[in-house]
Formats: structure tokens, C-alpha cells, sequence
């Protein structure tokens, strides 16, 4: 039987817990037997999008390349988990709508947390003044305004924040298997 593909796209300031939550429920849906693909944004970077930079424009055209990528996957039958700061709401409604079958997921930490969390150095680094327009810092992140799911990641465990999208995977397939048997 064909699975019906879909987009998870978590969505948060960097070291929300975007990657740590979409790789833990890779793993779960890969036992269970379903075809993923995550779609991390540190890796896009270095692949797919690295001739882009930080600007608005930029940002904007690397969300898009990575939400025609998630299409092109979730449209033959992948579930794609895209792990991706995305801080402007249009671009992330304008991939939403292209897609389809799209859940967003708000992955929530406070700044100070997420700060907490920078194994890279990279809040330091904005704060510093030696990188420009960082997320969070001097460049705006435009959280969603009624998202599907949202994981409070100061307040929950990895576990806790899973299930969470898992419920709402498992509403999504309900409503797919009535309307197949609709038809």
C-alpha cells in the first residue's frame, strides 16, 4: 500500500530543538516501516542552497528551494521532516500552500534557552557583533501565528514534543484513509 506523503516543518530560533525533534521522529516513523527524508537547514546549506546568503531575499529563496524539494518528496509518497529556522511567516504560508499536505510545527524555546543550547557559538557570535543579521538577535523571527503543533521545548521532553506530532500525523492519515475510501 502507498503511503500518503507529507511535510513536518519545524520552525523556531536556532537551538529550539527543530533537528532534535525531527531526528527522533525519523527514527520512530522508520521503524514503524514509513519512507522519510529530513531536510535539516545546517545541511541544506552546505549542498543545495550554499550559493545563498543571509539577506531577506535570500533567506526567502532558500526556504523556497527546500520546500520545492520537500513537494517533489511528499508528492511520491515521502514523509518529509524539514528542520529549518524559516523566521518569515509569508514564505513559510507561500511554501505551506504550494505543498499541500503540510503540517507546521512551532518548536518553542525562549531566547535565553536557546542561547543556553548554542553548541555552535553563534548567539555569542551575534552578540559580539561578528555576525550580521542573525535570527533572534538583529534580524526578526516571525513565529506562526495558530500553528498546528507546537512544542515548548524549555518545558518538555524530546519524548513529550514527539508524540505531539505524531498525533497530529496520526489525524492526518485518518482524514487521508477517509477520504481514499471516499472515492
Amino acid at each position: 500500500m502507498q503511503q500518503d506523503g507529507i511535510t513536518v516543518w519545524f520552525t523556531g530560533l536556532s537551538g529550539a530543538g527543530k533537528s532534535t525533534i525531527a531526528t527522533e521522529l525519523a527514527k520512530i516513523l522508520r521503524r514503524q516501516g514509513y519512507k522519510v527524508e529530513v531536510l535539516d537547514g545546517d545541511i541544506v546549506r552546505k549542498s543545495l542552497t550554499r550559493d545563498l546568503g543571509y539577506s531577506r531575499a535570500d533567506r526567502d529563496e532558500n526556504i523556497r528551494r527546500i520546500g520545492f524539494v520537500a513537494n517533489l518528496l511528499s508528492r511520491n509518497g515521502v514523509i518529509v521532516l524539514v528542520s529549518v529556522i524559516s523566521p518569515y511567516r509569508d514564505v513559510r504560508e507561500e511554501v505551506g500552500r504550494e505543498i499541500g499536505n503540510f503540517i507546521e510545527v512551532y518548536v518553542k524555546a525562549p531566547l535565553e534557552v536557546c542561547e543556553e543550547r548554542d553548541v555552535k557559538g553563534l548567539y555569542k557570535r551575534a552578540r559580539a557583533g561578528e555576525i550580521r543579521g542573525f535570527t533572534g538577535i538583529d534580524d526578526p523571527y516571525e513565529p506562526p501565528l495558530h500553528p498546528p503543533v507546537e512544542c515548548l521545548t524549555d518545558r518538555e521532553t524530546v519524548a513529550e514534543s514527539v508524540a505531539k506530532v505524531m498525533d497530529k500525523l496520526e489525524v492526518f492519515w485518518a482524514s487521508t484513509a477517509l477520504s481514499s475510501a471516499q472515492l
